[in-house]
């Protein structure tokens, strides 16, 4: 097993790998890429604004023994984001594993569109971006929540809604070059998960819905903290590739 006690991936299971997580300066994307460096991958940890956490996560992963770089490109600057792969391959040579974590929509101070622009148009940019980097018979796994992914069929909280449905958005896109990621043998893995205790969004849905965290987890009986989510994407990154191309992770109960 890994060094962390939720780690799911087996020592050196990921020896000679490569692994890019999109938003992995904290949160979930910080425990996966973790992750993801304890079984022997060499990491690309990505982020927008937050260089110094990247880089305190790097430091630790070489104080392991580890090989790690961070980069730091916003999505929507597709220029930027060509020049992490460009770093990438420079640094490890193609990449094996590409976590599509990073997306958002609820800060404060963004345009009006912003959330279609960074959840649907700069993800669908990033995969294209990333296939001439991505090694043959790579993995590529999508991160989203139950309610986007279920929100064409079920209402979420007003004030997600517009994030919820820029990601399925994002989600829909993708999914159409699955034909194209197939041909090259590179599997497609979305991971849905419930509200994620612990995540900025959950702290600021909190903020604006006051017992919103507690409501759900009430209705889902339970929700999984970010390590215990961040071990369902690393093994989304490893496990064969489900039939409907879906990890569903929590309760859908409630969902249709």
């Amino acid at each position: 097993m890994g060094s962390s006690p939720l780690n799911p991936l087996e020592k050196d299971s990921l020896a000679g790998k490569v692994a890019l997580v999109t938003g992995s300066s904290r949160g979930i994307g910080a425990d996966t890429v973790s992750y993801f460096a304890e079984a022997g991958a060499r990491v690309v940890v990505n982020y927008r604004n937050k260089e110094s956490r990247a880089l305190k996560i790097v430091e630790s992963i070489k104080e392991n023994g580890g090989e790690a770089i961070a980069f730091g490109a916003d999505l929507t600057d597709a220029m930027r984001v060509k020049e992490m792969f460009d770093a990438t391959a420079s640094a490890f040579g193609k990449i094996d594993i590409l976590v599509m974590n990073a997306s958002g929509g609820m800060e404060a101070g963004m345009e009006a569109g912003y959330a279609m622009r960074l959840n649907r148009d700069a993800q669908v940019q990033l995969l294209k971006t990333a296939l001439a980097y991505l090694a043959d018979n790579a993995r590529v796994v999508f991160v989203t929540s139950h309610q986007a992914h279920f929100i064409n069929n079920t209402p979420t909280m007003q004030n997600y809604a517009p994030v919820a449905y820029s990601k399925r958005a994002g989600e829909d896109a993708l999914r159409e070059m699955i034909p194209e990621l197939e041909a090259r043998g590179i599997g497609f893995v979305v991971v849905s998960g419930d509200m994620i205790e612990g995540t900025i969004t959950a702290s600021l849905l909190e903020r604006s819905n006051p017992g919103a965290i507690e409501s759900r987890r009430e209705s889902a009986g339970k929700l999984y903290n970010v390590s215990e989510f961040a071990a369902e994407i690393a093994l989304a990154a490893v496990e064969p590739v489900p039939a409907d191309n879906t990890r569903l992770v929590g309760n859908t109960s409630d969902f249709s």
